[in-house]
């Protein structure tokens, strides 16, 4: 970049870097700021907003200009009453950052709001005036004079600061969900300027707000609903608009959690006698053999050993049957012999291969 520059001898404004360079100043800030600064004395009696028509400077644009330079200390404005009792609205522009305290330092300086009283002038009441009937502006477009709030002003010597608010000299401390409900209704200036609201004002709608919080709302979710959906012909006042949302968009109050009953002590009853295990009663067995006893389970009426040789009894007649032999003697045998090495199956094969040798003979 080429840079050339020749320094003016006259009718130039000295601009500091700070405003020149603010990072949170638009264009039209800057320039309407640097504007007022080079005014001669016998305009600075215009209004701001008069200043900002001679440069183009209108509606929305306007508005956004003033509201960056009020809100980061540029731009200060007080209503007082004047002579004759009449409110009118001093602004104060100023190079440098002010705080509220310090614009209020130069308005007591400059005698601002310090005119008589109206009894103290003659006639003290005049004659009656015809009323003025007039039309209502663009919510977009500067009102004016005489049509804005007082703004708040800063606590003097003697008054709470920080969580706590005098009333009528009592202090007065706010708990940690009273200030958080405060710290969001002061901030809706900065969602929209319509919404700008004064500390008594806003103390006037802590109730409703802690109540919000209380029913589990979060800080960011109570203002985006108090700052969202205006209506499209402006808001008349902002403490009427934010009273009545905050009642009627009112979220349902949770349930109360019921408290568990206290459990009932049953009467303690004596210990009962332990029940005896059951016993299978014994039974005769019904098989061959001497008497014997056996416990039956599931209605049996034999043992179990008496059950397998009934069981071998029947296998060697049917294998008998299939081979064509009578063994009906050596079956008897085995059923008493078991299954020993002697028993019915060595004397079965023996028999069988007797058979094979007298048919080989024949």
């Amino acid at each position: 970049m080429l840079w050339h520059a020749i320094a003016p001898v006259r009718r130039y404004t000295k601009a500091s870097h700070d405003v020149v360079r603010h990072p949170r100043l638009c264009s039209d800030a800057k320039i309407l700021l640097l504007y007022v600064q080079g005014l001669p004395d016998g305009e600075t009696h215009l209004a701001l907003s008069e200043h900002g028509q001679k440069l183009g400077i209108k509606g929305r644009a306007f508005q956004r200009a003033k509201e960056q330079l009020v809100v980061n200390g540029f731009v200060h404005e007080r209503r007082a009453a004047g002579e004759r009792g009449l409110w009118a609205t001093h602004q104060l522009v100023s190079n440098v950052p002010l705080t509220d305290a310090d614009a209020l330092v130069v308005w007591r300086d400059a005698g601002v709001g310090a005119g008589a009283s109206p009894s103290a002038q003659s006639p003290t009441v005049g004659e009656p005036s015809p009323r003025s009937v007039g039309h209502q502006l663009p919510v977009d477009e500067e009102l004016g004079k005489n049509s804005s709030p007082p703004p708040t002003e800063a606590p003097s010597q003697g008054e709470a600061g920080g969580d706590g608010v005098a009333v009528a000299g009592e202090v007065v401390e706010l708990s940690a969900q009273e200030a958080e409900a405060e710290r969001v209704l002061l901030s809706l200036r900065n969602s929209d300027r319509q919404l700008r609201l004064g500390v008594p004002e806003a103390r006037k709608l802590v109730g409703l707000a802690v109540e919000w919080l209380r029913r589990g709302v979060s800080a960011g979710e109570l203002r985006r609903v108090l700052s969202s959906g205006l209506p499209r012909d402006g808001v008349r006042s902002a403490v009427g608009f934010l009273g009545h949302r905050l009642v009627q968009k009112m979220p349902e109050a949770p349930a109360p959690v019921p408290e568990p009953e206290p459990a009932s002590v049953a009467p303690a009853l004596p210990d009962a006698p332990p029940t005896p295990p059951r016993v299978v009663p014994l039974v005769t067995c019904a098989g061959p053999g001497d008497e014997h006893v056996f416990r039956a389970y599931g209605g049996a009426t034999e043992c179990s050993d008496c059950q397998q040789a009934a069981a071998w009894a029947r296998w060697a007649e049917r294998r008998a049957a299939d081979l064509g032999v009578d063994l009906a003697e050596d079956a008897a045998k085995a059923v008493e012999a078991g299954r020993g090495s002697d028993g019915w199956r060595s004397r079965l094969a023996a028999a069988a291969a007797g058979m094979a040798d007298a048919g080989g003979g024949q």
